[in-house]
């Protein structure tokens, strides 16, 4: 245990998340359908808060993760996105735009990680709330847009994170 963080256990992946061709239990129909997900949930998270909406870098990533989960662009072109998004959150100063450009990073990057998807919950809430918003209507949102597959895998996999 360093700094009161256990490196070993947060670096225990759930292998619910880790792709089928990686070892994992995650095929790739969820895989694809946790990807749209997470893309919608950032889009809709970005038009919640107007300031993030400015960056064209972080809408055109929202439609790479889409293409990704349409299975019409490879997995370098979502990380080149999100590497895109997480380069937005170094220039802003706004502390819910920095969360929200985060937010959006970690929805594209589930195409290379699916359990990426929760990290656009997590930085997401955070936006909400320091832009003075409340997130229990956007968490009601998020978990009525979630597939009927992979609903019980994001639901179970946030509330052991304290969602």
């Amino acid at each position: 245990m360093v700094g009161g963080i256990d490196w070993e256990e947060a670096q225990m992946r759930d292998r619910r998340f880790v792709a089928v061709h990686r070892g994992g239990l995650l095929e790739l129909e969820a895989h694809r359908l946790l990807a749209g997900w997470a893309a919608e949930c950032a889009g809709h998270l970005l038009r919640g808060l107007p300031f993030a909406m400015e960056d064209g870098r972080l809408v055109d990533a929202i439609e790479v993760g889409r293409a990704w989960a349409r299975g019409e662009v490879r997995t370098v072109a979502a990380m080149k996105a999100a590497v895109a998004c997480h380069a937005v959150a170094r220039e802003v100063v706004d502390g819910a735009a920095v969360v929200a450009a985060r937010a959006v990073g970690h929805a594209v990057a589930t195409a290379h990680m699916a359990d990426h998807c929760l990290g656009v919950v997590l930085y997401g809430r955070k936006a909400i709330e320091l832009s003075g918003g409340v997130f229990e209507m956007e968490r009601a949102w998020q978990v009525a847009q979630l597939p009927e597959l992979v609903r019980e895998l994001v639901v179970s996999a946030l509330e052991g994170r304290g969602w």
